[in-house]
């Protein structure tokens, strides 16, 4: 059963974004019920807010890693705060998670600068991403290193893991994530625009859309009906686009 079981956010009247974003501005009531739950939407419909807003709650750090990871410094992290952090409410059973990590695809690369930076005095520290520098490896290749040696036991906050994997290392990644899950011993909250990852059996899922946030299946989101759609039948989505 999953660590976190509810997350709440009331409904806050206020102009600015994010609280006037159509999936946060009745206020938002996910129980969850998975060890693995997926928030899917457009690009700008909230999902990557809501995960920040998750990993501070949690004590993570904003630009990507675990609590003992410094890297909340730099150009639009000094002193930066998610506006929705301090409104969420969250359920926890038994207890308050606080080992895991918050994963963010767009800024992977000042972590990965940030692990060379401390090998610098430490070069063992090396041995808990694959033995390597992340920025020695190819970007898929990086991203495995995390999954396959940083995951363990905690709650993974993950924004967009797919980015830099191929469909077999997509794969690979989704057996590691079943291999934790099923040990009882991890919970994932994954936003994504990946229809493959969407398959996972007896997930959860959020999607954040024009008419708010709900529950859906896979089948339903926009994401594997188009993509299933152009592969069917790719001729026509080209004469629809191009003529």
């Amino acid at each position: 059963m999953p660590f976190l079981r509810q997350i709440s956010l009331p409904k806050i009247d206020a102009p600015d974004y994010p609280f006037s974003i159509p999936a946060f501005k009745e206020g938002v009531l996910l129980r969850i019920n998975s060890n693995v739950t997926f928030f899917v939407g457009e690009n700008g419909s909230g999902k990557s807010t809501l995960l920040e807003g998750l990993a501070e709650h949690c004590g993570f750090n904003l630009r990507g890693g675990n609590r003992n990871h410094n890297l909340n410094t730099g150009h639009n992290f000094e002193g930066y705060e998610n506006p929705l952090t301090q409104h969420l409410g969250l359920q926890w059973i038994p207890r308050r998670i606080t080992e895991g990590f918050f994963m963010r695809a767009e800024s992977f690369f000042n972590f990965a600068d940030y692990i060379d930076e401390i090998a610098l005095s430490d070069p063992r520290i090396f041995e808990a991403y694959g033995g390597k520098s992340l920025h020695h490896q190819s970007h898929g290749e990086s991203f495995l290193a995390l999954f396959q040696n940083q995951f363990q036991s905690g709650i993974y906050i993950l924004d967009e893991p797919e980015a830099a994997l191929s469909p077999t290392r997509l794969m690979t990644f989704m057996s590691i994530i079943n291999n934790l899950e099923r040990s009882g011993r991890a919970q994932f909250l994954i936003a994504t625009h990946s229809p493959m990852l969407l398959c996972y059996p007896n997930s959860q899922i959020f999607n954040f859309g024009e008419d708010g946030l709900k529950e859906t299946c896979y089948e339903e989101t926009e994401h594997y009906r188009l993509t299933r759609g152009f592969l069917e039948n790719p001729d026509a989505y080209f004469r629809f686009l191009f003529e």
